[in-house]
């Protein structure tokens, strides 16, 4: 595959990821999170496993597989989508979105502690400069002054709210996810691991729907339908499948950085179709974000010539 092909596919979870959130929110109010939850993950399972089927592969997962499939089945698809919709129904893209966009930092943690992956000067240079464009894409100028000024003591205790701790919970079970399909997808093939963890994660979250609001489909329009078929559709089974295919073959941290690039994303398209325009602080951020994924992606080619230079 030419490299700028596999690059493109690499990207666009992220892009995917960036607008589906923005389709998803307006339909929890009426549909309800947990029913939100289940029809992203639900057809996109289904969807798949079909294109899977068609393509004449095998639908088994491994039995050796089993168990740490069924662990990322339940933090991935169960706990990620449920505390994701919990955090959407009670913030809005601000401080929530920054939060959940911390998650390459976590990753990048857990793959040099559990497999030894190199993160030289380069590479946290570019987690910080990511981290940092988050904050410039994501968070209100005002907090940020509020920040830099050290603002008063009610006004700090204010920033992290309900949706907020939803959001980072959200970011933990995400980076966690990304690691565990390494372990889940051993010796099965990893796209149908995702198909089968997305089909399977639906189902607590359908009944937990049934429960809440009943049986009675909700109230949404043609264009609600389009939407929630868009988060599905593209949002979960196109993105899914790219995401933990690269997750399980490429250098987790280098991966997980484009993660930084979901705020850019979202915001062009908030753009396109909106008509929203970026403050020169967010431009900031754009720049800072493009930057660190650059460095993480590029760190060990950055970074290994002024070693050799040295010695």
């Amino acid at each position: 595959m030419p490299t700028s092909a596999r690059w493109l596919l690499m990207v666009l979870p992220f892009a995917l990821w960036g607008t589906a959130m923005t389709a998803m929110a307006p339909l929890i109010p009426t549909g309800g999170p947990w029913l939100v939850a289940s029809l992203r993950l639900l057809p996109a399972g289904i969807a798949v496993l079909l294109w899977v089927r068609i393509s004449g592969r095998s639908l088994r997962i491994d039995a050796r597989d089993l168990g740490w499939f069924g662990l990322f089945t339940l933090v991935d698809a169960c706990l990620f989508q449920a505390v994701l919709v919990r955090g959407l129904e009670q913030t809005g893209a601000g401080l929530g979105s920054v939060l959940i966009d911390s998650q390459p930092l976590m990753v990048a943690l857990l793959a040099r502690a559990l497999f030894a992956e190199s993160i030289n000067p380069v590479g946290w240079l570019g987690l910080g400069l990511g981290l940092a464009g988050v904050l410039c894409l994501g968070v209100p100028a005002d907090l940020l002054r509020h920040w830099w000024l050290l603002a008063e003591r009610p006004a700090m205790q204010d920033l992290l709210q309900a949706g907020e701790a939803w959001m980072l919970l959200a970011a933990l079970a995400m980076a966690f996810g990304t690691v565990l399909i390494r372990f889940a997808s051993r010796h099965s093939d990893p796209v149908v691991t995702t198909g089968w963890h997305m089909l399977l994660g639906s189902l607590p979250l359908l009944l937990l729907s049934c429960l809440d609001r009943g049986l009675a489909p909700p109230a949404w329009s043609g264009f609600d339908w389009t939407r929630m078929a868009f988060a599905s559709l593209l949002g979960s089974a196109l993105a899914y499948g790219l995401f933990f295919w690269f997750a399980s073959r490429r250098d987790l941290t280098g991966f997980s950085s484009l993660g930084f690039l979901t705020p850019v994303f979202a915001l062009a398209t908030g753009g396109w179709f909106l008509g929203e325009r970026l403050a020169p602080l967010q431009w900031f951020g754009v720049f800072l974000v493009l930057l660190s994924v650059l460095c993480v992606s590029q760190r060990r080619r950055l970074w290994e010539p002024a070693e050799s230079q040295a010695a």
